[in-house]
C-alpha cells in the first residue's frame, strides 16, 4: 500500500518564543486546558516509551492522572512489562498528540515510584469497579481466556463486598520527572514550530529552564 500522498497541511496556529510561559509546567497546563476546552477525546492519553535492560524499546498508551511542578503521574501494575522496564532503566519518554489542535508535547525524564500514601489517595478516588479491576490481572502475563478475568472479578466482588477495597501491593503510581519538555505546533509546508525546555543540570531548584527553538 502506497501512502506517500496521504498528508494533512497544518494551518491552525503558530507558536512564538514570546508566547511561551517561562515555566514548562505552566505552558503544559495551558495547552492541556485548551485540549479540554475543545473537547478532544482522552486529552490525557499519552504514549509511554521505555527501554529494557537488553535495549529493547517498548511503547504503549497510558493515562496521565495528574501533574505538578515535580512531574507527570500515571498508575499501573508493578508486575507489568512497563514496570519491569522502568526497574531496569528509569529513563523514559512521554508524548501527547492532540491532532485537533495540531500539537504534540514530548517529555523526557526519569520515572520513579510515588509514595504509598500518594497511591492510596488516588486509588480511593477511583470508581469501585476500577478498584476491583486492579486486583484481577497480573498485567502482561499470558492468559488462556477472558473468562479467567471475569471469574477473578466475581471473586473480588465477593471478597470485598462488605468493606472498602484495599490498594493492591502490586499496584501504584510512577512520577516522570522531566529534564526536557518539547512543545510542537504544526505549521504549513512542514515548517513546524518546535520549542524545547531543558532543565539546567547545575540548578539546585527545579525551576531553571532554558528554552531553544528547534528546526522542524
Amino acid at each position: 500500500m502506497d501512502l506517500s500522498a496521504l498528508r494533512e497541511e497544518y494551518t491552525q496556529n503558530g507558536l512564538t518564543r514570546e508566547e511561551l510561559n517561562p515555566d514548562p509546567f505552566q505552558q503544559f497546563s495551558r495547552w492541556f486546558e485548551q485540549a479540554q476546552t475543545v473537547q478532544l477525546p482522552e486529552p490525557n492519553a499519552m504514549n509511554l516509551a521505555t527501554v529494557s535492560a537488553k535495549g529493547q524499546p517498548n511503547l504503549r498508551t497510558v493515562l496521565l492522572k495528574y501533574f505538578d511542578d515535580q512531574g507527570f503521574v500515571f498508575f499501573t501494575n508493578y508486575t507489568s512489562n512497563k514496570a519491569r522496564d522502568i526497574e531496569e532503566n528509569p529513563h523514559v519518554a512521554l508524548s501527547f498528540f492532540w491532532l485537533g489542535l495540531e500539537r504534540q508535547v514530548i517529555i523526557r525524564g526519569q520515572a520513579e515510584k510515588i509514595s504509598k500514601a500518594e497511591t492510596m489517595k488516588y486509588f480511593l478516588s477511583r470508581p469501585h469497579d476500577s478498584q476491583l479491576g486492579a486486583w484481577c490481572s497480573r498485567q502482561s502475563s499470558v492468559i488462556t481466556h477472558r473468562k479467567m478475568l471475569e471469574l477473578k472479578l466475581d471473586e473480588m466482588k465477593r471478597k470485598f463486598k462488605k468493606g472498602e477495597v484495599p490498594v493492591p501491593s502490586f499496584w501504584g503510581g510512577y512520577r516522570v520527572r522531566p529534564h526536557s519538555i518539547e512543545f510542537w505546533q504544526g505549521r504549513s509546508s512542514r515548517l513546524h514550530d518546535r520549542f524545547e525546555y531543558t532543565l539546567n543540570k547545575d540548578s539546585k531548584e527545579n525551576d531553571n529552564w532554558s528554552i531553544d527553538r528547534l528546526a522542524p
